[in-house]
């Protein structure tokens, strides 16, 4: 019980009420922008993709739908409105990106259905994936043009090869992504402070049981949005694009790049694997070329200040 009488979950049930029927009522009222950004999943990247977009757009209307109400005063404090799921839009976005990852929902395909048809088909509609279903895992060349796994071999590239089919038959643009990371943020507008990575997750575990010869893809998550603002602004369809920094590097090489940065106070010791799988070099330059686009992180090195 709180202060007027009511339980607790009644207050939180009626606060997610008037929250939703106050999105529901802007979109009734016709007042969704041709510049009005959906975003489903706004943590990291999305946050990124919602300041740099009000950037390039002042006076838009950025949404962000979530699973829970858990940031929700995070997000309106950022200047994002925050949507729960399964509230129902009455007028629809002309851009959408969907960030949600497919670790937190029973059915990641008929979320993005959901997504897709939130979108008017004016804008754009761009899907974030994974450069994991590219098949090749013997540190060779990979790039927008490669094959991917078949469908039936892997219950993770699955997921997401049946999400991007969905975005696709919707006329939507699928990014496919490499390994993403960010450190030493202190963004204030966005009120957060991170280190995330492939690099911060080995740095925490010290010893991992994985072969240091694996080549792995990195970008960094400002350019990851860049990226994704760039391809909703082109209005294209029905499209896959790489997002990448085209330096492939091994796993080893990125912690030896960490220890000569010294802007860490851990300390990695080793990889001890001998036998898992290697990885693939991916290079966009096709993506980049069409797109005008180039990162701001050149590469994994230059961001830390040392050379490669």
């Amino acid at each position: 019980m709180i202060g007027d009488g009511k339980p607790m979950n009644n207050m939180v049930a009626d606060w997610q009420w008037r929250e939703a029927k106050e999105v529901t009522d802007v979109s009734s009222a016709g007042l969704v922008g041709q510049d009005d950004l959906l975003i489903v999943g706004p943590g990291v990247l999305g946050r990124i993709v919602a300041q740099q977009w009000k950037q390039k757009h002042p006076g838009c209307q950025i949404v962000g739908q979530t699973m829970t109400t858990d940031h929700h005063d995070e997000l309106i404090n950022i200047g994002i409105k925050p949507l729960l799921k399964g509230t129902e839009l009455i007028q629809k976005f002309p851009y959408i990106i969907f960030c949600a990852p497919p670790s937190r929902t029973a059915d990641y395909t008929a979320d993005v259905r959901l997504a897709a048809s939130n979108w008017d088909g004016k804008g754009s509609f761009i899907f974030t994936s994974s450069s994991a279903p590219y098949d090749c895992y013997d540190n060779g060349p990979c790039d927008e043009d490669s094959p991917v796994v078949p469908v039936g071999r892997s219950p993770r590239t699955d997921v997401l090869l049946k999400a991007e089919k969905e975005v696709l038959e919707a006329g939507g643009s699928v990014l496919r992504l490499a390994g993403l990371y960010i450190s030493f943020l202190r963004c204030f507008s966005l009120k957060l402070q991170l280190d995330r990575g492939a690099h911060s997750y080995w740095l925490e575990k010290g010893i991992v049981e994985a072969r240091p010869d694996h080549i792995l893809n990195l970008i960094h998550y400002e350019d990851a949005a860049s990226l994704a603002i760039a391809i909703l602004k082109k209005k294209l369809q029905g499209r896959i694009f790489l997002g990448c920094d085209n330096h492939p590097l091994s796993r080893q090489e990125v912690m030896d790049l960490v220890e000569r940065s010294g802007k860490f106070n851990k300390k990695f010791q080793s990889f001890t694997g001998t036998n898992d799988p290697l990885g693939k070099k991916l290079n966009n330059s096709k993506t980049r070329a069409e797109i005008g686009w180039e990162p701001k992180y050149p590469s994994f090195a230059q961001f830390l200040g040392v050379g490669e």
